[in-house]
């Protein structure tokens, strides 16, 4: 949500900014804005809308500026607009400030700011944190960003700039990145807004602030004390935050699970078997996530049932505070997220840490805010991941809780073999005339007002995951269901012609689904399976691979390509839809 990017050094700091706003669109938001510091002044520009093809605004572009921050917002408090778009500027027009976050106590500093004669020009919670900057620039620019963080409540990332030619950011539960170039530095919500210049990165934790002087200077807001922090590597590749040929993202993040799903099989065995042994032995284990996470994370919670015969937990990430009193040092708690940086799951990962539970996360985000804060981790291996709507990261993460449930099981060996000859059916499966074959449904469904999907067992919480992925791309009403509780209600919905997806694999429950299916068809369903084999049933089959207990992995895989087609037909954007952003940092 929300994506800042702030930029020292020898390039036009104006393109620079710009172009880290572009590579940041991914994140979702309605408008945006940049402001420079040149000649002891700021120059500040705000646009509503897209930054797409936007050039350097006339304003800026004759200006040698070294230094600026830019913004792309997504509205939460005051509605869309330029006033509400940042960067912000304090009332002398001396220090500009882009903020990722919400003030929770903004009312209460706003009144006691302008009754100190403070001046506000927006409805935004951020532009009292400006003022309250303005407040304390006597005592410095660091000091005065130290203070001003201190008294916001929720969490914050910011950055200021000063007409002076100082950059400041600060960390209070929202990420911030520093990238490491040669003679220029970068500041950034991630890593891709600056990944072409350099892929030398910092990272700030929670309470930390940088300035940006002839190095990237660390201190803690707490005591005011230097840090040191040391230069990570990221090897991930300009090229793979690209489209290169595909028209959207979405589709070539789907298209490229030929690979991720290789990737996140190869894991170091030792620490499956080592976690499998402490999922064994926890007092309770918990697979806690958000969204699509959390569809993966109920997914998990059959995979451990059916397959090492063992009991964990599934709770979505927002409600697991309802769990704190059942957690004890010997709880283990599997927190999934894309992007690391979900606001929901790490404050579960802090309420569990107050009950010393530990915290094993798998992630797809090197060096993000949830890998910092665990005792251990898997990286899913997806790589960058920039539609906003999550298709190879989910498969990864369900690859990787497939193989710890086998290797529970004692049967790690079975589990990967199982994971290598899925990825190499999908690798087979996902080819231009299996894309053309779903494209030819979704031209049968885009005008549609609603869409069923039903599952049992393992592909029930798919299910639920396929109707994600349908609300957020088309903006179809699209509803999943366990197939056995059709008659317990949403039955009620079918009419005539009412598209039900049928996900029907090959295991103990397929007798009943195809059931199922015969059910809503008798009321005048269009039936659509998604099946390793053909049933009379069936209006319109698509074909998967029979893929036992990897089944959930393959089942969802039409049904992203389907979503995918049904946005491209009504007009849309798949990888931006609206409402949405890719990364959610607050609560």
């Amino acid at each position: 949500m929300c994506g800042i990017i702030a930029y020292k050094g020898k390039g036009n700091a104006a393109s620079i900014a710009l172009d880290g706003l572009k590579r940041l669109e991914y994140r979702g938001y309605d408008s945006w804005g940049i402001a420079i510091s040149s000649d002891s002044r700021i120059g500040i520009y705000k646009h509503v809308g897209r930054v797409g093809n936007a050039e350097i605004p006339a304003a800026m572009a004759g200006k040698p500026a070294r230094l600026a921050i830019a913004h792309t917002r997504w509205a939460t408090h005051g509605g869309i607009s330029e006033k509400n778009a940042h960067p912000h500027l304090d009332c002398s027009g001396k220090i500009a400030l882009a903020h990722n976050g919400i003030v929770e106590n903004y009312q209460e500093l706003k009144k006691r700011l302008q009754s100190q004669n403070h001046k506000f020009a927006s409805e935004s919670d951020t532009e009292v944190i400006v003022h309250l900057v303005e407040n304390y620039m006597n005592l410095g620019v660091k000091k005065a960003v130290q203070k001003a963080v201190s008294e916001l409540k929720g969490r914050s990332a910011i950055v200021v700039l000063t007409s002076n030619g100082e950059i400041v950011a600060a960390r209070k539960g929202s990420p911030l990145i520093v990238g490491y170039g040669d003679d220029e530095y970068f500041i950034a919500s991630d890593i891709p807004a600056f990944l072409q210049h350099t892929s030398r990165v910092m990272y700030l934790d929670d309470n930390e602030m940088v300035s940006l002087e002839q190095e990237p200077r660390f201190y803690s807001m707490a005591t005011g004390k230097e840090i040191r922090k040391r230069i990570v590597q990221i090897d991930w590749k300009v090229e793979a935050a690209e489209k290169g040929s595909y028209r959207h993202f979405l589709i070539k993040e789907i298209m490229e699970q030929k690979d991720t799903l290789w990737r996140a099989a190869n894991q170091d065995e030792q620490k499956l078997v080592k976690v499998a042994e402490q999922i064994n032995s926890a007092y309770g284990t918990f697979l806690v996530g958000c969204g699509t996470a959390g569809k993966v994370c109920m997914t998990g919670e059959y995979f451990f049932a059916k397959i090492a015969k063992k009991h964990v937990n599934y709770c979505v990430a927002s409600e697991f505070p309802n769990y704190i009193s059942f957690l004890t040092p010997k709880t283990l708690m599997i927190p999934v997220s894309q992007s690391g940086e979900t606001a929901d799951v790490l404050e579960a990962i802090n309420a569990a840490k107050k009950r010393k539970v530990r915290i094993i996360s798998l992630l797809n985000v090197f060096g993000s805010t949830m890998m910092r804060v665990s005792d251990d981790f898997f990286m899913v291996n997806a790589g960058i991941e920039k539609a906003v709507v999550s298709t190879k990261a989910t498969t990864a993460q369900l690859s990787v809780l497939l193989l710890l449930a086998y290797a529970s099981a004692g049967n790690l060996n079975e589990g990967k073999r199982l994971l290598l000859d899925t990825a190499s059916a999908v690798n087979d499966m996902l080819n231009p005339r299996y894309e053309e074959h779903i494209r030819k449904l979704a031209e049968k469904l885009y005008e549609k007002e609603h869409i069923y999907i039903i599952g049992r067992s393992l592909n029930y919480p798919i299910a639920l995951e396929a109707s994600i992925k349908i609300q957020e791309t088309s903006y179809i009403h699209a509803e999943g269901f366990a197939g056995g509780e059709l008659k317990h209600g949403p039955i009620a919905l079918i009419s005539h012609d009412t598209p039900c997806i049928v996900l029907a694999a090959n295991d103990e429950s397929k007798d009943e689904i195809i059931s199922n299916a015969m059910e809503v068809k008798a009321r005048g369903a269009y039936i659509i399976g998604i099946a390793p084999d053909n049933n009379e049933v069936f209006d319109y089959w698509i074909k998967v691979p029979d893929a036992g207990n990897a089944s959930p992995i393959v089942n969802i895989i039409p049904v992203q390509i389907l979503a995918y087609h049904l946005a491209v037909l009504k007009g849309l954007d798949p990888d931006m839809p609206r409402n949405l952003a890719k990364s959610v940092t607050v609560k």
